[in-house]
């Protein structure tokens, strides 16, 4: 069986052209590195959870106001 990474294999900077496009040097950053402490992930998963809440909240209201807005003008005029 073959092993496949997600992460490519580093190569020396000689053995490839000048690009900045080259796919190991976005291997090395992760958005997990710049989140420093458990804090901050809770910090951002109340956030997240908030927001999530009001979304769900506000689809609620405009299934309800939607239908009722379009009956009211379909049936007054």
């Amino acid at each position: 069986m073959t092993f496949i990474s997600a992460k490519p294999k580093l190569r020396n900077a000689e053995s490839h052209p000048a690009n900045d496009n080259h796919l190991s040097a976005l291997a090395d950053i992760s958005i997990l590195e710049f989140i420093d402490d458990d804090d901050d992930v809770a910090d951002i998963a109340r956030r997240a959870e908030r927001l999530g809440n009001a979304v769900v909240i506000v689809m609620a209201l405009c299934l309800i106001v939607a239908p009722a807005i379009y009956l009211t003008l379909a049936y007054a005029l």
